[in-house]
């Protein structure tokens, strides 16, 4: 059984990760914080998204049209298209 400071120090995490999480200062009714008050903070937010991230070779390879072998119903087959992503040389 947890005792009434760990509940304490459970119920602060909570309410700190809801305050970082998605809407968690609007949808939970938290009282923000001066850091989520800045409009600086939240306007470089907004102008610098994050960065997408690199897509793999076989990504890549399953991205080109001209690489799909397709059953007859016109699935694609990734075993076959597998073998051959494995086959192709690539630089």
């Amino acid at each position: 059984m947890p005792t009434k400071r760990e509940r304490e120090y459970y119920r602060m995490g909570f309410t700190d990760g809801l305050k970082i999480g998605r809407g968690g200062v609007e949808q939970y009714g938290i009282q923000p914080d001066e850091t989520y008050r800045d409009p600086v903070r939240r306007s470089l937010a907004i102008d610098f998204p994050k960065p997408k991230r690199k897509l793999s070779a076989w990504n890549k390879y399953v991205k080109n049209k001209r690489n799909h072998i397709t059953y007859r119903d016109g699935k694609l087959n990734l075993k076959k298209m597998a073998v051959a992503f494995r086959r192709k040389k690539r630089r």
